[in-house]
């Protein structure tokens, strides 16, 4: 039965939006601040290590999810949230240009990073609450397409502008204290449009009060760790992306880094352009044809061919690191194809995580898979800086492509239906 909903605005007025803003602060704790902790010369075991970390939040978001459910509405911890994202930004701008700027803006990507785990959680309920079933099946590729934009505007556009700002002012700080200013601005202007234009579902309420909320908690759980071949499940969400979060962390200091200690030496606009517009749309091509290619074939049938179609491409940054070329045309494609062999591998992983989730806790249960997948990332991305550091980067891609067999073997361990994803 679907949920009774208030007069609904055009969803096209603020599902665009609202998704766009889900994408922004996660591309940005994520991936904007290696860009500038590289820009700032941070060391890259220091880069990696801490910028890891950050995953946790998302890691962890099962454990607090309910309480979204049980205070106030998700339409106002939405807007609050975006905010208090808008904050954090401005608190970035403003600590970027004074001393100990590595420990003073970590600490406020940490308070940006909670904020963006809780607005994931409000923002896909609110999604569930404010349509009727069958708008929301229809605005599922939209709120996909507008959040893989935000990866396009921060990978792409703010690094390209933090680039282009460094060249007309010759100060890095100065660059990117514009840059999260200009983010500031963007998010306080997107939560007064939310306030303003998000509509009023009846169903949107606290929920739950009174219920025995811990007794709550151990049935999910139990749930999930109850499910046949656990064990090999939570290997394969932990181990199927071992190397790829080693590399993924490493990909951006590879190509700022000099010719002289074995990087490509691109600007930082080059960056933008070729891994963070170039390379997302590839990855997002990628997942688009390996979700099709499932719906056609099944999941099981997929498995195998996704999992070499991911990692077979990462031979590309070994010929990068070995002949260093100076296109950026080539450099350009060639992640290109490794962006697309990941975009087509990581949906067999999506699809694994959808059938795991099945039955009676579907939403909790895929939370809790959302959270091994970002603990699957931050553990060994933690320590790729560290061994890039010690052996370089050409031997740390080589030993990239040894890390991808804990990935192998795990997904040797499962078990999937073989009629699965499959269109009937």
């Amino acid at each position: 039965m679907e949920q009774p909903v208030s007069k609904i605005p055009n969803p096209w007025r603020w599902i665009p939006t609202l998704y766009f803003a889900q994408g922004i602060p996660y591309v940005v704790v994520m991936t904007l601040s290696v860009v500038m902790y590289k820009n700032l010369k941070v060391s890259n075991t220091d880069i990696a290590l801490y910028t890891s970390w950050l995953y946790l939040p998302w890691v962890i978001k099962p454990l607090w999810s309910p309480l979204v459910d049980l205070f106030r509405t998700k339409r106002s911890w939405i807007v609050s949230l975006q905010l208090l994202l808008g904050a954090s930004f401005a608190l970035v701008a403003l600590t970027v240009p004074v001393a100990h700027v590595f420990q003073l803006t970590l600490a406020v990507f940490w308070l940006m990073a909670f904020s963006s785990a809780t607005h994931d959680i409000a923002a896909d309920g609110f999604y569930l609450l404010a349509m009727p079933a069958h708008q929301q099946a229809a605005f599922v590729g939209v709120r996909s397409t507008f959040y893989r934009l935000a990866m396009i505007a921060g990978q792409g556009g703010l690094v390209y502008l933090a680039g282009m700002l460094t060249d007309k002012t010759g100060d890095v700080r100065m660059a990117w204290t514009m840059v999260f200013a200009v983010l500031a601005v963007l998010f306080a202007v997107i939560g007064l449009y939310h306030l303003c234009l998000l509509p009023r579902p009846a169903a949107d309420g606290p929920v739950g009060r009174g219920q025995p909320v811990l007794a709550g908690f151990v049935a999910v759980f139990g749930a999930f760790f109850r499910k046949p071949g656990i064990k090999a499940t939570l290997a394969f969400l932990l181990l199927y992306r071992f190397a790829e979060a080693q590399l993924l962390k490493l990909v951006t200091p590879f190509l700022l880094d000099g010719r002289d200690i074995g990087g490509l030496g691109l600007s930082t606009q080059q960056v933008g352009i070729v891994y963070g517009t170039v390379g997302v749309i590839a990855l997002t091509v990628g997942g688009i044809t390996g979700g099709l290619i499932i719906s056609r074939f099944g999941l099981r049938r997929l498995l195998w061919p996704m999992i070499v179609a991911m990692y077979s491409p990462n031979v590309v940054f070994i010929a990068l690191a070995v002949a260093q070329p100076t296109s950026a045309t080539v450099v350009g494609t060639a992640l290109a194809l490794e962006q697309f062999g990941y975009g087509f591998g990581f949906t067999a992983y999506m699809m694994y995580m959808i059938m795991v989730a099945d039955g009676e806790h579907k939403t909790a249960h895929y939370a809790i898979c959302t959270g091994f997948m970002a603990l699957g990332m931050m553990v060994p991305g933690m320590f790729a800086g560290w061994i890039q550091d010690h052996i370089g980067y050409l031997n740390f891609f080589i030993w990239v492509l040894v890390a991808s067999i804990p990935s192998f073997v795990a997904t040797a361990l499962i078990k999937v239906d073989p009629a699965f994803g499959k269109k009937a």
